[in-house]
């Protein structure tokens, strides 16, 4: 296990609320269990007072599902952290390789859909147009091709990785790089 952002997806958290729940049933106190869900929360929390703190409202969001190389964006907690920027009044650009709003299906439609319903006006064909007036670069995957990224980021872009990309793939340019829980 590596520390890092909180966790999501269509299973794992399912899986936690089922088991506190058989607990609770059974009148079993497990601490642990039950501080996972509210641990993610926090986490998630976490995110967006770094992302706020900034001060800037040009938000770009660079991975959207729950890990990368899926389009499973069920209980991700990007999906969770754009839906919260949003009501903090941030101008967000989403960029992932993997989610195309045409190609999303049942549930994971449905999901997205009733989260951020103007999704598709958030999401950007192009890692190029997503940072373009980006004072915020917000990482939420590991799929970044380093070569790609370093060409797009400017100076004084405030760069927040939620993923704790390996240092050898991070951007070397003049910018602010903060990581959360690592």
């Amino acid at each position: 296990m590596k520390p890092g952002f909180a966790f999501g997806g269509s299973c794992l958290p399912k899986d936690v609320r089922a088991l506190n729940y058989r607990a609770k049933e059974l009148d079993l106190d497990l601490p642990l269990l039950e501080s996972l869900m509210p641990s993610n929360q926090q986490h998630l929390e976490r995110a967006v007072q770094m992302i706020l703190a900034v001060g800037k409202k040009n938000v770009a969001m660079l991975g959207l599902s729950f890990k990368a190389a899926t389009d499973d964006l069920r209980e991700s907690p990007q999906v969770q952290l754009v839906k919260r920027l949003l009501g903090e009044g941030c101008d967000i650009r989403i960029w992932d390789d993997n989610v195309s709003l045409g190609r999303l299906i049942g549930s994971n439609r449905e999901y997205i859909e009733s989260a951020i319903p103007h999704i598709g006006s958030l999401l950007c064909a192009s890692l190029e147009s997503t940072l373009e007036n980006a004072d915020v670069v917000v990482i939420g995957t590991r799929g970044l091709d380093r070569e790609v990224l370093r060409q797009h980021i400017r100076s004084g872009q405030h760069i927040v990785d939620l993923v704790n990309i390996e240092r050898t793939r991070r951007v070397d340019a003049t910018t602010t790089y903060e990581g959360i829980c690592w």
